[in-house]
């Protein structure tokens, strides 16, 4: 099951109607994706993070759950400002905003 499924994101965003499924879907996948590569995320902790693969006991089930629930928030946030900001994203300032939120996740920073 995927961290944030489209009726998460459809109530996040208080979308009522089916008439932008693709697109709210389309905005999901793509937030993930942004959020992963903010954080550093190699491929396979991604897929642990995701719930693609078990945990391979690098990381209790304490901290794969804490990092899921960093990543749900950074995910919706993502899918929110992307929803909101159609026509005048400024990127610089999401990529910016989803460092602090994701900083205990990434991944090469001393």
């Amino acid at each position: 099951m995927p961290l944030i499924t489209l009726e998460d994101a459809k109530q996040y965003l208080r979308v009522d109607s089916s008439d932008e499924d693709a697109l709210i879907g389309t905005l999901v996948q793509s937030a993930g994706r942004i959020c992963a590569d903010v954080a550093r995320l190699s491929k396979e902790k991604w897929m642990l993070i995701n719930g693609e693969i078990p945990d391979q006991e690098a990381y209790s089930e304490a901290e794969v759950q804490a990092m899921q629930e960093t990543m749900k928030v950074s995910i919706l946030y993502t899918v929110g400002y992307l929803y909101e900001h159609r026509e005048e994203a400024d990127h610089h300032y999401l990529v910016l905003t989803l460092r602090c939120l994701l900083f205990a996740l990434r991944e090469g920073v001393l």
